[in-house]
């Protein structure tokens, strides 16, 4: 009865692995170019059951949740008319360097001008390599083209660098909506041709907020049948003890 409670108690915390997942997607149904977490399950390890000549006959301890990286579907790009909002089209992220000092990957692209006139994202974190807009030059006198120039009152002050990797699901979550590289994903190189970069515009979250849901109710209910069998199975070795006594 002992490994009905682990099996069950197993089932919990997958579940609430997955609760958690779906809950900061719909937390971030409305940050400009987040990506939705993706989770998985697996099965824990299986140990022969019975008497020893029972051949393939095996009991299960149950599954866990696995993080299986993020969905990169493009989301939806807005119009807004801002100046130093952009998007990209197709595959590619834009570099900041992280308060750690990382470079990150992300696709925001709320872009700002700081104090000094150099660009950053959303976060705070500085757009690289480092872009300086003078503080003099009005923004509707800034222009980015679809290659990533900027330029600035028509004088040329630096290019956005857009980058690929060769698997994006190995990238690291590094906050801030914001990436990192790992040997799995591959290091960052220079994006397809056919990515550009589009101005007054900015990429939506690809989190379909139905789905989320769906799923959020599907984990509720998984964790409430988990938590179920382990009051039926404490309730067998209540009778048990009972019956011994």
């Amino acid at each position: 009865m002992l490994e009905g409670l682990n099996i069950a108690a197993a089932g919990m915390a997958a579940q609430q692995q997955r609760m958690d997942a779906v809950s900061n997607d719909l937390a971030n149904a409305n940050t400009n170019g987040y990506k939705h977490a993706r989770v998985g399950f697996r099965d824990l390890v299986y140990t022969q059951a019975g008497r020893s000549s029972a051949q393939g006959v095996e009991t299960g301890a149950g599954s866990a949740a696995v993080d299986i990286g993020r969905g990169f579907a493009q989301g939806v790009l807005r119009n807004t008319g801002e100046p130093l909002d952009l998007a990209i089209e197709g595959d590619g992220f834009l570099q900041v360097k992280l308060a750690d000092g990382r470079t990150g990957l992300t696709r925001d692209g709320n872009l700002h001008r700081d104090a000094q006139g150099r660009l950053t994202n959303s976060s705070g974190n500085l757009i690289q390599p480092t872009i300086t807009i003078p503080v003099d030059v009005p923004l509707s006198k800034v222009s980015i083209g679809t290659d990533g120039t900027v330029t600035a009152n028509g004088r040329n002050v630096g290019r956005l660098t857009v980058v690929s990797v060769r698997s994006p699901q190995g990238l690291e979550s590094a906050g801030d909506n914001a990436f990192v590289a790992t040997a799995t994903s591959g290091r960052a190189t220079a994006a397809p041709a056919a990515s550009r970069v589009v101005q007054g515009a900015l990429e939506a979250s690809n989190v379909d907020v139905s789905e989320a849901m769906v799923s959020m109710i599907e984990a509720q209910r998984s964790f409430q049948l988990a938590s179920k069998a382990i009051q039926t199975a404490d309730q067998m070795m209540e009778i048990a003890n009972g019956v011994k006594r």
